[in-house]
């Protein structure tokens, strides 16, 4: 769009989708709260209940956050690129801290409890979840904010980064998933299988993981929905490649 100019109305359906996620992810805090409330006591840090710390950081950093930092992309299409980025890593970063409490809640717990760790397959996916979602910011932060990569760098490593993202998304889902079964396996073995209100509420909460997944996976994924790039950032590209003569900056 020209100076002066509105910016062009968001691509029809967006809004939709970004509004059912953020639904979606509400959701799924309240229901993780609701299970760990009604059926496990609440959450409390250096007590018996410090263990329900985290789920409750899991679902908030690694699939709230995580999606909502995916999105910013496409939500916000018409802001400058680099406060687009540092919104991406600021919301990334608050995730990997609050994940990070998760972990030395579980840690802590265990020791306390006598309980092993990092045997079972949850905490094998989780913890590659986990390590792997650190690099990837830590090189995210090196190749694109500060003071960022050469540009033929940062365009040969941008797929791989677009790839290990929603790859990260998609294994903290799993983690989740496989850390729900667990537990109500830990807890209520004897009465999953009769369809008690804590199985059940544990098993819509999966659903809703699920859920969330796709529809953040859908909104990204989409070719047509990707952030255009403003006028300034195109001429700026310009100066490290020569476009061709029939490009204009809409096309």
């Amino acid at each position: 769009s020209m100076d002066g100019a509105p910016p062009p109305p968001s691509p029809a359906g967006l809004s939709a989708f970004v509004a059912v996620s953020q639904l979606l992810g509400l959701t799924l805090l309240a229901t993780t709260g609701a299970w760990l409330g009604r059926y496990r006591g609440g959450v409390a840090w250096h007590s018996p209940l410090q263990f329900n710390a985290h789920p409750l950081c899991m679902v908030l950093g690694m699939v709230f956050l995580q999606g909502d930092a995916l999105l910013v992309y496409r939500v916000f299409r018409h802001e400058a690129k680099r406060s687009t980025k540092a919104l991406h890593a600021l919301l990334h970063g608050l995730a990997l801290v609050i994940a990070l409490v998760g972990i030395i809640a579980v840690f802590e717990s265990h020791r306390a409890k006598g309980i092993p760790d990092m045997y079972s397959l949850h905490s094998w996916c989780g913890m590659a979840a986990f390590v792997l979602y650190l690099l990837q910011w830590l090189l995210g932060c090196g190749f694109f904010l500060f003071p960022g990569a050469s540009f033929s760098l940062r365009g040969q490593y941008k797929p791989q980064h677009i790839f290990f993202g929603v790859a990260l998304f998609i294994l903290s889902i799993a983690s989740c998933l496989l850390g729900i079964t667990e537990m109500l396996l830990f807890k209520i073995s004897d009465s999953y299988s009769h369809f008690v209100p804590e199985g059940v509420l544990a098993n819509t909460l999966g659903v809703m993981l699920v859920a969330f997944g796709l529809v953040v996976g859908y909104v990204v994924t989409r070719e047509e929905w990707k952030r255009p790039p403003l006028a300034e950032e195109l001429a700026l590209s310009m100066d490290f490649k020569t476009l061709t003569e029939g490009e204009s900056p809409g096309g």
